[in-house]
This record gives structure tokens, sequence and C-alpha cells, in this order.
């Protein structure tokens, strides 16, 4: 892909000063106004404003702080805060969740689709949103060693993954033992589906929510998920460092292949791009831009597999199927067209 010079070095400033949570203090952030003492053998993490790796565990640790950061109240309002100075890449995807079993199983709890950080639709990177404040469901059981999670997706840049996980103890009056809601989902990152930069449209991806199953938390172990909803994405979760090995995939899932320095043309069931490359006969051509239409209902008695891609619309552009939900349409680039090349995979190609 190419880039303006301008653009160049608004990436290369701000490639350390991401957006990272500040309120619930998150695992082990240096930046917090009050900090708990550090757990034997952890350090401050400096970095927490990067993204996380593709192939590293979805969360920095799975040490928790040794004493809960936040005391909330199950149909209270809470507030999350973040740090300043961020780069906000254009808003996105924000989604807000609770756990109980270290981020394993993590049910949504508040989302903010489109504009995360900001007003409305935007190009900039100064966020103008540092704070959410919701009702915490009154439903969400009581514990004094649950995980507050938060997740962005960006709208503009990289497809990349920023997370940030909490140690803080629930009330509840009213002694519900379970809570059901979205599975938290993590795209951008190996076993999930790749979000492509928004381009202007800030619908981009919102159905691969929406479309999430139903999952179930507790304290006493996350129940079994409603008979209609498929069992959700659960990562595994490491406390080591970034390493070269893969992270589990989803239950259920075919993992998503590792990303090389060359990418293949090709897009796979399991990984689909961020970008679709076109092949050429001689010289590589610009990156294509995506544009969406609405969502596609899935047709009658023609459910389709997780993660399967199709070419639609005359071959002018794919779908991809999101937990037996066909996405909206991305449009392949000027001249080229959809190519079907083997039944869950496509790729767009000089016509």
């Amino acid at each position: 892909m190419l880039f303006k010079i301008a653009s160049v070095a608004a990436l290369v400033s701000s490639v350390a000063a991401h957006m990272a949570m500040s309120e619930p203090c998150p695992r082990f952030s240096p930046n917090c106004a009050t900090l708990p003492p550090l757990p034997a053998g952890q350090g401050y993490n400096y970095n927490i404003k990067n993204p996380i790796a593709y192939d590293a565990p979805v969360f920095i640790s799975d040490t928790p702080w040794p004493q809960p950061v936040a005391s909330w109240t199950a149909g209270q309002p809470v507030t999350v805060k973040f740090q300043p100075d961020g780069a906000a890449h254009g808003g996105g995807h924000c989604q807000f969740a609770i756990s109980y079993d270290n981020g394993k199983t993590a049910a949504v709890v508040h989302k903010v689709m489109e504009h995360c950080f900001f007003n409305g639709p935007s190009d900039g990177n100064n966020a103008e949103v540092l704070q959410y404040t919701f009702n915490l469901p009154a439903d969400v059981p009581a514990s004094s060693k649950a995980q507050f999670i938060w997740i962005w997706t960006n709208a503009i840049g990289n497809r990349e993954l920023y997370t940030g996980i909490a140690d803080i103890s629930i009330a509840n009056p009213g002694g519900s033992t379970s809570y059901t809601g979205k599975s938290a989902i993590y795209p951008n990152h190996a076993g999930y589906p790749t979000i492509p930069e928004f381009n202007g449209d800030y619908t981009t991806g919102v159905s691969l929510f929406d479309n999430a199953p139903n999952v179930v938390v507790s304290p006493g172990g996350s129940p079994a998920p409603p008979a209609s909803s498929a069992q959700p994405p659960a990562p595994v979760y490491s406390s080591s460092a970034v390493e070269s090995k893969s992270v589990a995939p989803p239950v259920g899932h075919t993992p998503a292949p590792q990303p090389t320095a060359e990418p293949s043309v090709e897009v796979t069931a399991t990984e689909p791009p961020a970008t679709v490359e076109p092949t050429v006969p001689v010289t590589t051509p610009a990156t294509p831009v995506y544009t969406s239409s609405a969502p596609t209902a899935v047709p009658t008695g023609s459910a389709c597999t997780h993660g399967a891609l199709q070419c639609v619309s005359g071959n002018a552009g794919f779908q991809q199927c999101v937990w037996g939900v066909w996405s909206a349409t991305f449009a392949c680039s000027s001249g080229t067209v959809c190519q079907q090349t083997s039944p869950n995979a496509v790729i767009c190609g000089w016509a």
C-alpha cells in the first residue's frame, strides 16, 4: 500500500501512542490515578497503548491485580475513562464486557459502534470523547473477582486489535447468579474475522457484533450458552511475553493462517482480508477501496458456514459469512472482478 509522506509521518508519531483505558485501571498500567501494588514477579507495562500482536494472547497478562481496582453495583451507572493524547484512528467500534473466568468467556454489557472516541464521523486522530458512562445491567452477578474488558476496532489505519482488562468487584443486591449477553469478539486477531478499514462507511463490521452469539457468564463458572446459540469463540490466554507461536483457535472454528511478510493474494475462509490485492500480470495495482452495501439476509434453506466467502453482485464484490448470516457486500476495486477460487475462498482479479 502506498502512503503520502504526511501520512507516514503521522503513523510514525503515533506508533506508541494509541488509545488505552485508564479507569478502571487495567493490568499493569503505570498511568492510573491510583495504582495497586504489583503482584510478585510482575512489572508495569509501559507499552500499554500498543496494539495486541496478531497471534499473541488478546490480553497483556492473565495475572490479576492483587485487589480490585474498582467497586461497582449492578443496575447502577459506571464510568470508563481513557488516557488523553492517544491516536484515535477515526473512531470505530468499542465493546465493554464482563467476565468471571479471567476473560476466557466475556459478555458485552455496553457497546459504542461506529464513532467510539468521537461525537460523529471523523478522519482525525485526536479523541473528542475520553469517557463513557452507562448503567451496569441489573442482573450482572456479584463477585469480588470479576474482570471488566474493553475492546476497540479502529476505523482508520492498520487492521489492529486494542484491549484492556481490569480487575473489579461487583455487588448485586438482587442476588442474580448469571448474566446473558452477546459474546465479546476480537476482530483483526488470529481466529477471528478481519474488519477492513471503514473508508467513510462507519457501518463496516457492525453485523459481526450484531450477529455474535449469546453467552452466559457466572462467578461459579460460565454455564453452557442457551440452546439457540452457538458456542462463542474462546481464545487461550497466557501470561508469557509475545511469542511466535499461535493462539489456540476459537472453539468450533478452524484457525486462521498466520500472516507472513508477503501475504497471499487468495482470501481464505478463516482469515478474511483487510484488503484484497488484485492479481496483475506485470505490475502491482493500487490497494482496492472497499465499499459496503446493506447486509444481506441468508436465503431460506441456504444457511452459511462461519468464515465462508462468496462472490455476489454479478462478481462485482464478495460477502463473508458471520455466524450463519452473510455480511454486507465488499466491492472489488475498479477494473477487477470477484473470482471464486474454492467453495469458501475468493480473490479480486483483473477482468
